[in-house]
């Protein structure tokens, strides 16, 4: 830290030189000044003293310091934080890999979400099927946001009471790895006030992790119902996100997929994500 330290200029950082600076780079009180921490606090973590350091204050010092994607990791390893890519975003960027890849699975529907449940990308499938109106209000299409906030009658899951527990659930779950950070306090907060359902389950504080479930969606269009089976795939280079891949878990619901994917409509969907995504 104290090398990095001496490679960033008071004009880097929008400071002014001063006179007789001997230290090359920023002083100690400067990092810690420009970082929102103690000066006490940011020369323990110097030398290497046994402190408690969050995330959140990680993350600062590392932008202070301009450190790149290796050498914050290395920090957080060094400060014996687990580190999590994309952190200080909270979201990642899906590739044309992931995208063909996920495309390439069309008739299935495919969805890649991050543990917000955030829709990074989806294929032609998901989009012609699983819509429903509500968009975020984060900016950010999200699936829970569209589901929280849709009525029964257009909400695309049909048992509601039982899918949607374990959806807030799986997010309090990712939610251990983000507590206190302002983008995740905020989605919470936000969507609690717009959802009293939402609020109450979220109060409940149970955890879950993604896997295998059949879930029974709902057509908005043309009211069919069909049982798809969701498996979640973790993707290197993905952290936090995973593809989700539907399947339908009966004859019946592979001949309604069938019917409902070769529809006129359907193929004039265009690809990338959806203005009302679903689970």
């Amino acid at each position: 830290m104290r090398s990095r330290r001496a490679r960033v200029t008071p004009a880097d950082v929008g400071m002014a030189p001063g006179l007789r600076r001997r230290t090359p780079g920023l002083r100690r009180e400067e990092v810690a000044q420009l970082s929102g921490v103690g000066v006490t606090w940011y020369t323990w973590l110097e030398q290497g003293r046994p402190i408690n350091a969050s995330p959140q204050v990680l993350d600062a010092v590392a932008r202070t310091l301009r450190l790149d994607p290796p050498e914050r990791e290395h920090l957080y390893h060094l400060a014996e934080v687990a580190y999590i890519p994309g952190r200080q975003s909270g979201t990642v960027e899906v590739g044309e890999e992931i995208q063909g890849i996920i495309d390439a699975l069309d008739p299935r529907p495919a969805v890649v979400y991050n543990a917000r449940y955030d829709v990074l990308a989806a294929n032609a499938a998901y989009l012609d099927l699983f819509t429903a109106p509500g968009t975020a209000q984060t900016g950010t299409q999200n699936v829970l946001w569209a589901l929280f906030t849709a009525s029964d009658e257009d909400c695309p899951v049909v048992h509601r009471s039982r899918e949607l527990p374990l959806m807030v659930a799986t997010l309090r779950s990712a939610y251990g790895h983000h507590a206190g950070e302002p983008a995740w306090e905020r989605f919470v907060e936000e969507l609690s006030a717009a959802s009293p359902y939402f609020a109450q389950l979220w109060r409940s504080g149970d955890v879950t992790l993604p896997g295998p479930r059949v879930k029974t969606f709902r057509h908005r269009a043309t009211a069919v119902e069909m049982r798809m089976t969701s498996v979640s795939l973790s993707v290197n280079g993905l952290p936090e996100s995973r593809i989700v891949v539907y399947t339908p878990a009966d004859e019946e619901s592979t001949h309604q997929l069938t019917r409902l994917r070769a529809r006129p409509r359907a193929a004039g969907r265009s690809q990338g994500t959806s203005k009302d995504p679903a689970p």
